[in-house]
């Protein structure tokens, strides 16, 4: 009758070691309070997730890039300090909660992931206004919008997958339906400003109007049927 008792310690210990390895914060917090953190850590340790051309277009200030996607990730996320905190962000919150789950995994005691990704970061006026690049602004948005007809806005850009794959239906449907529809792509990259103003957490976003009023809106992928439903 030993034997159970001595193999039900040796589990209980094993369990007991592996939620400690386990232990400790992870969080997902709001902008304000990661950059609030951020703020008053000391050389803090800030992972974007997403790819070199994402992080290319736009990244949190002293953020260092380390691609999920990529096959040496764990490789490189180990030489920071476990012992400290680290905060890990993407797009919109997919991949970094992926990488947050693998910090975890891996020993680091305090891991922050940005709650939406830095396009909320954006949206929630965290990100510095482009001077040299201001795009478009909302007196030329609101413009756009002062006509008879439809107008579909398509939030976009080049890095973003599923916006690529919806391109060309985009771009034949602007033609084939430019009696009905006015369909106008919006850069988010080139007009970060109005992105965030608008509060463009996603993309592709898209938003239909008609007489100046949404109408319909759309996150992620959608077929060239749906959309062109939505458009008749």
């Amino acid at each position: 009758m030993k034997f159970p008792k001595i193999l039900f310690l040796i589990i209980s210990v094993v369990l007991l070691s592996c939620n400690e390895r386990k232990s400790g914060i992870m969080e997902e917090i709001t902008p304000k309070d990661f950059a609030e953190k951020i703020k008053t850590t000391e050389n803090p340790q800030i992972l974007d997730v997403r790819t070199p051309e994402e992080f290319e277009s736009d990244h949190i200030d002293r953020a260092v890039n380390v691609n999920w996607n990529d096959d040496n990730f764990t490789d490189k996320v180990a030489t920071y300090d476990k012992s400290k905190p680290v905060f890990v962000y993407c797009l919109s919150g997919g991949r970094s909660k992926k990488a947050a789950a693998k910090l975890n995994e891996m020993g680091f005691t305090s891991i922050y992931e940005l709650e939406g990704g830095i396009m909320k970061w954006n949206a929630d006026g965290f990100s510095k206004p482009s001077a040299a690049q201001p795009g478009m602004t909302m007196s030329d948005f609101d413009q756009l919008l002062k006509t008879d007809k439809k107008v579909l806005v398509d939030f976009y850009a080049e890095w973003c997958g599923p916006c690529k794959q919806m391109e060309p239906y985009l771009l034949k449907m602007q033609k084939e339906m430019a009696d009905k529809v006015i369909i106008v792509r919006i850069d988010v990259d080139k007009n970060k400003n109005l992105t965030a103003q608008m509060k463009i957490e996603q993309l592709p976003t898209m938003v239909l109007y008609e007489n100046k009023a949404v109408k319909w809106k759309n996150i992620g992928f959608i077929k060239e049927e749906d959309l062109k439903k939505q458009l008749q």
